[in-house]
C-alpha cells in the first residue's frame, strides 16, 4: 500500500472512531459510575446505534470490563420496581443496563464500607427514546421503576448469575432517601424485594478499594 494510501486510511479510521464514540459522563455524586450515551446515525428509515464496545469503553473511562452474561426483563405494570440488587463477592458483577422499550428511572446505591459516598444513591432516566445507559460498578446495589406499561431492560453483567451470591436493600429505605419520580405507595414488588433488608441492617460485603 503506497504510503498516501496508508494515510489516508488512517485518517478515515480515526475518524470512524470519533464518530462513533459515545458520550460517556460519572452519575454525580460518584466518579466510577457512568451515564453513556450512544451515538446514533438516523436516516429516513430509522437510525443505528453501536451498543456496546469494550474497547471505545476502556479507551474513554479507563475501566477493563469483559461481560459474559445478558439478561432482560419485562415489567407489564408502570410503577413495577425490581431491586435493590446485587453480588457479592466472589461472584461480584458490574453492570450495563439499558432501557430498549418502554421507560423506567434506573437507580444505584454505593454499598461499599469505607467509600466516601456509602449509602448515596444516584439515579437516570432510560428510555427507549434516549438511548442512555447506566454503567453500575461492583460495590453498587441497583434497582429501577418502569415508568410506563411494558417496559423493558437489557444489561450486561461481567460475572455470571450465582444464587448463592445473590442480594439485595429494601427499595425505599428512609436512611438512603430515594426520590423515587412516583406515587410509591403503588409500587407493584416481589415477596423477595419487599422482605429486603434495609442498609443497616445489611452484612458487610463489600469494602472499598478492593
Amino acid at each position: 500500500m503506497a504510503a498516501q494510501n496508508k494515510q489516508e486510511y488512517y485518517a478515515l479510521y480515526c475518524l470512524e472512531r470519533m464518530l462513533f464514540l459515545p458520550e460517556i459522563e460519572p452519575l454525580a455524586p460518584f466518579s466510577d459510575a457512568y451515564l453513556i450515551e450512544p451515538r446514533r446515525f438516523g436516516d429516513e428509515r430509522g437510525w443505528f446505534e453501536e451498543v456496546w464496545n469494550e474497547t471505545r469503553f476502556q479507551l474513554l473511562t479507563g475501566v477493563a470490563c469483559h461481560f459474559v452474561q445478558d439478561n432482560a426483563s419485562r415489567s407489564v405494570a408502570a410503577g413495577t420496581v425490581r431491586g435493590l440488587h446485587f453480588q457479592s463477592p466472589p461472584m461480584a458483577q458490574a453492570k450495563l443496563v439499558r432501557c430498549p422499550r418502554g421507560a423506567i428511572f434506573d437507580v444505584i446505591v454505593d454499598i461499599r464500607h469505607g467509600s466516601p459516598t456509602f449509602g448515596k444513591w444516584a439515579g437516570a432516566d432510560l428510555n427507549a427514546d434516549n438511548g442512555h445507559q447506566l454503567w453500575v460498578p461492583r460495590g453498587f446495589a441497583h434497582g429501577f421503576v418502569t415508568l410506563e406499561p411494558d417496559s423493558e431492560i437489557a444489561y450486561k453483567v461481567d460475572n455470571p448469575y450465582s444464587a448463592e451470591h445473590d442480594g439485595g436493600i429494601f427499595w425505599d429505605d428512609p436512611a438512603i432517601g430515594i426520590k423515587w419520580p412516583f406515587e410509591t405507595g403503588r409500587a407493584v414488588l416481589s415477596d423477595k424485594d419487599y422482605k429486603a433488608p434495609r442498609l443497616a441492617d445489611s452484612p458487610r460485603l463489600f469494602e472499598f478499594g478492593e
